[in-house]
């Protein structure tokens, strides 16, 4: 993931730009609006995380220059201004977060993956083993052998395969497949991991239960 950061206080920035790098998150640092602003009609990047109060034009005329263009790229603002006018400002002309200086390094770093993840396009199909979910049409097939399923299978099943190789939680299953969530127990969980199970034995996969923690789906040996 490349991003681009625009702070001005350059202390500030080179720390930022260290603990991003250090969690795997490229980074193009740059100090003022106009540089900014030129960087982002000629580069491809996952963010861009914006400091408001910038030389040159400020981030709020980034971003609404960027967005003028037709991008939708992801812009998370970095304000030291807590007036709830300037968040509804940016907000406004087309900013998709922002944070309030000062803030902890964490929550910048999962607000930036939350967004790129936000951006990314969904893909089409997914598959592992024999299974293939065709995402577009909804429809899972073993090989060339249709697999019926109802909404909650499916949900909970391309959760698990999104996360393949990965331990999920049953609380974590719920939370993602909002709005069926609602009325989603753990133990409904377990009823539909069961469920899935029996109807993917051909398929060269396994949902294995991964005790205190819960499954890790899996291309089975």
């Amino acid at each position: 993931m490349q991003i681009l950061l625009v702070e001005d206080d350059a202390v500030l920035a080179d720390g930022l730009g260290r603990v991003l790098q250090a969690q795997g998150i490229g980074v193009e640092l740059v100090h003022d609006g106009v540089r900014a602003d030129q960087l982002l009609q000629a580069g491809s990047y996952a963010v861009a995380v914006l400091d408001i109060g910038l030389p040159g034009i400020d981030g709020f005329e980034v971003v609404r220059r960027l967005r003028a263009r037709g991008s939708q790229l992801p812009v998370l603002l970095l304000t030291a201004r807590d007036a709830v006018e300037d968040r509804v400002h940016g907000l406004e002309l087309g900013a998709d977060d922002y944070l309030v200086k000062p803030f902890a390094t964490a929550e910048l770093v999962a607000r930036i993956r939350a967004l790129a993840r936000r951006n990314a396009p969904a893909p089409q199909a997914l598959s592992a083993g024999r299974l293939v979910l065709d995402v577009a049409a909804r429809r899972a097939r073993i090989g060339d052998k249709p697999v019926e399923l109802s909404v909650r299978e499916w949900a909970v099943l391309e959760y698990l395969l999104q996360h393949s190789g990965r331990v999920v939680s049953k609380q974590q299953i719920i939370d993602a497949i909002q709005p069926w969530g609602d009325d989603l127990t753990l133990n409904a969980v377990e009823v539909y991991v069961s469920r899935l199970r029996g109807k993917l034995e051909d398929a060269g996969v396994v949902i294995r239960t991964i005790r205190g923690f819960g499954y890790l789906f899996d291309i089975s040996a």
